[in-house]
């Protein structure tokens, strides 16, 4: 029989399994007669009565009775009927029945600690090998460990041994039936697709691949279910009236059902025989070595918890059973820990490969990350398997599959949500016509809050998922925390603080929404001054500032940090620095007042400081100035004790005009009247003069000659372009009048006396070419 007829086909660990629990059977059923023909016991061999005065004989064993009866007792063991029949209770059997107490049984077990529930376990193991060994020992002088019992269990045992054959045979024949149906999902699977456009459609394919597992997985759960459901009638058959007899062969269908269900979903996972059932990619080899494992590793470890380990308590001492099932995880274990040390490198190899291929964000890092700690899980989970065994070796394999299973759906459940919130958010969020026309920043600013909810809500649904997988393992009792006041104020504090962030983010949505729009961004037909935008801009600042530290203070009362100190400290740091940063509050009022005054916006041109220039921006302490070499000037508000600003209201052209003392005054003004008019000539420069030409006249009278003086009054900051157009106008007419306009000159001077006679000055004219041709001549 061959590993990878793993849908049609027993494997070889379910048989030789059951091939080794029906001979022991067979054996134990020849060695023990029934109990209507239990006879004396031999002269030479002792009754069970001699083991128990035996182990009470041992003060080691007979202390731990005791102790184990003290701890049955704050129980309601002591209230107990005494117990009457022929058979007086067995000193192991009291002690492994004292230890259940305490294990991790049902939702008990969840309200002791991970560190007791091991040292319980450690405890109990420590006990069951003490009277294990002192079975050992009474074998080994030739006592027989049998239970007092065990004369009754002859007929159990034989009907136990028919059941696993009927058992056995049936599910061959439901496995073989079973085989033509997975044949035919296999080819139903592999079908052609429908096809649009040339191409096989993705969805389709991988729909058809998911009913037809999922089908197989039904037709072999059925086959188990009904070869379950055969032993069970066998069984009953066989049983005729004697009832008493069918425990062990209803135990063992029960493990039959259990471990077979189990080895049904790895066989759905990896389908050795049939590839398109096969719901991991992977290779064919690879199938079958994995799926050979699995199965050893859950035969082994069901049918030896589940069938072998409990038939040994039945018919033997509890702590013998013990032992054996503590001997057979441990080889068990060893043999889990060798295979995924040894694979870890090709296993991690291949998870990434499939990572890669990956079409969906989320999945594709959790794959990276499980192909990372892949081993580390395994081993950890073969751990605890060994450490559950030991605690309850009954209920260890329905613990393992209940927390497994828990744990694999929070995880894909995760998963999923995680993935359907990355797909719903990763659409950009679109706002009305309306209110995009209003406010056309609004959509972004609302976009951009996508990715830290994002990062929030998986950073939730990490812990919540966390706990889940916890409280299945029973280290964290999620229900009881839920319940408990603890519980309900995280959740609360979580629920308020997520409220708070809300508000805060809605708050400075809003502001700066209507700041913006009234900057104008929303086509406003009158457009803001440009002291308005400053205010607005500072406005937005201080906003900004006093939300963001609200949120935080108000966030850290709702964790519950006591923001009285908090704030009382702030207030005397803010004293100290007051005292020590007395500029920076000078800064600050000295702005803060300029801005109410007026006194200068962003783009005014104005004379700070000595230094003359356009105002580039505007904080609360300080305001930039940019010349008109281009130089950057941070100056702050302290240090402005006079702001000339040349851009409010409306500017003057005032020029002052030196003409020559010869020329007339009446001609000179004439001709800049009319350099005026051709000024308003201008298209471009005819729009910012605001009134008349005003000349009032002769200012000044020096030695270079007559001063005018001339005022245009011109919109705010273009009194220098029309001051450059006026210049170059006059200056042409007074070119065309013949005008002089002064500039520095000599003018030689020849001294009279007193009577005004001039001495006459020796002039002489010297012929340039006589005088060159003199020395040719000589």
């Amino acid at each position: 029989m061959r590993f990878d007829t793993a849908h049609n086909t027993l494997s070889p660990c379910f048989c030789k399994v059951l091939i080794g629990i029906f001979f022991l059977l067979a054996g134990l059923a020849v060695h023990i007669p029934g109990h209507a023909q239990a006879s004396p016991p031999a002269a030479g061999n002792e009754t069970p009565y001699a083991v128990l005065a035996d182990l009470l004989e041992n003060p080691q064993t007979r202390d731990q009775l005791i102790q184990e009866l003290r701890t049955m007792a704050p129980q309601g063991d002591s209230k107990a009927q005494p117990q009457t029949g022929a058979h007086p209770p067995r000193a192991d059997n009291a002690s492994t029945q004292a230890g259940s107490q305490v294990e991790i049984s049902g939702d008990a077990g969840k309200h002791i600690s991970p560190t007791q529930r091991l040292a319980l376990t450690l405890r109990h193991t420590t006990n069951d090998l003490s009277s294990a060994a002192a079975a050992v020992k009474s074998l080994a002088q030739g006592k027989l460990p049998f239970t007092a019992t065990a004369p009754s269990h002859g007929d159990a045992l034989r009907l136990l041994a028919a059941t696993v054959l009927a058992t056995l045979a049936a599910y061959l024949v439901f496995r073989l039936a079973a085989g033509a149906a997975f044949a035919r999902l296999n080819r139903w699977i592999q079908t052609e697709q429908p096809r649009e456009g040339g191409r096989r459609k993705p969805g389709l394919a991988l729909s058809r691949k998911l009913i037809g597992v999922a089908a197989a997985l039904a037709v072999d759960l059925a086959a188990t279910l009904l070869a379950t459901l055969a032993g069970y009638a066998a069984a009953l058959f066989l049983a005729g009236q004697e009832n008493s007899a069918t425990g062990l062969a209803f135990q063992f269908l029960s493990a039959f059902a259990m471990i077979e269900a189990v080895k049904a979903l790895s066989r759905g996972v990896f389908a050795t025989r049939y590839e398109h059932l096969r719901l991991l990619p992977l290779q064919p080899a690879t199938a079958r070595y994995w799926n050979r494992w699995l199965t050893l590793l859950i035969g082994l470890t069901g049918y030896c918890l589940l069938a072998v380990v409990p038939i040994t308590q039945a018919i033997m001492l509890p702590s013998l059973g013990r032992l054996l099932g503590l001997l057979i995880m441990l080889g068990v274990y060893i043999y889990g820990v060798r295979v995924v040390w040894s694979h870890r490198k090709s296993v991690k190899a291949g998870l990434t490969a499939w990572a890669e291929k990956s079409s969906t964000a989320v999945f594709g890092t959790l794959i990276r990350v499980l192909a990372r700690l892949w081993h580390v899980i395994a081993i950890a989970y073969l751990t605890v398997l060994l450490v559950a065994s030991q605690a309850e070796q009954q209920l260890a394999l329905a613990f393992m599959m209940i927390a497994t299973a828990q744990s694999v759906v929070a995880i894909i459940a995760g998963a999923l949500l995680a993935a359907a919130l990355s797909s719903l958010l990763a659409r950009r969020i679109v706002v009305p016509e309306s209110w995009s026309k209003a406010l056309p920043l609004l959509e972004t600013r609302i976009n951009s809050y996508v990715p830290a909810a994002l990062k929030g809500l998986r950073l939730l649904i990490l812990i919540l998922v966390a706990l889940v997988v916890l409280d299945a393992w029973h280290a964290f009792d999620l229900g009881a925390w839920l319940g408990s006041d603890g519980g309900r104020a995280v959740i609360a504090v979580v629920l308020k603080v997520g409220v708070i962030l809300a508000i805060a983010a809605l708050s400075w949505t809003i502001i700066a929404s209507l700041i913006e729009h009234r900057l104008g961004a929303g086509g406003l037909h009158r457009r803001p001054s440009e002291r308005e935008k400053t205010l607005l801009m500072l406005f937005r600042n201080a906003a900004a500032v006093v939300i963001a530290t609200m949120t935080v203070l108000v966030v850290l009362s709702q964790i519950g940090i006591d923001i009285g100190p908090l704030i009382a400290g702030a207030g005397v740091a803010g004293l100290a620095i007051g005292f020590g940063a007395q500029k920076l509050v000078q800064d600050v009022i000295t702005g803060v007042f300029i801005q109410l005054e007026n006194g200068m916006n962003q783009n005014d041109i104005v004379e700070v400081c000595g230094l003359f220039g356009t105002v580039e921006k505007i904080t609360i302490r300080s305001v930039v100035i940019r010349t008109l070499d281009g130089g950057y000037h941070l100056i702050p508000f302290s240090s402005i004790d006079k702001v000339s600003n040349h851009t409010r209201d409306y500017g003057y052209h005032y020029g002052e005009y030196n003409v020559a003392h010869r020329e007339n005054v009446d001609q000179a003004i004439a001709q800049m009247e009319m350099a005026f008019k051709d000024l308003m000539q201008d298209p471009e420069l005819a729009p910012e003069v605001l009134e008349d030409i005003s000349i009032p006249g002769v200012t000044a009278l020096n030695e270079h000659g007559f001063r005018i003086r001339v005022l245009i009054k011109t919109t705010p900051g273009n009194q220098w372009a029309v001051q450059r157009g006026y210049n170059k106008l006059l200056k042409q007419r007074f070119d065309a009048a013949g005008i002089e306009v002064p500039y520095p000159h000599t003018v030689l001077h020849f001294g009279r006396d007193k009577d005004g006679y001039a001495a006459p000055v020796d002039v002489r004219a010297v012929d340039s070419l006589q005088e060159l041709a003199r020395p040719e001549a000589g």
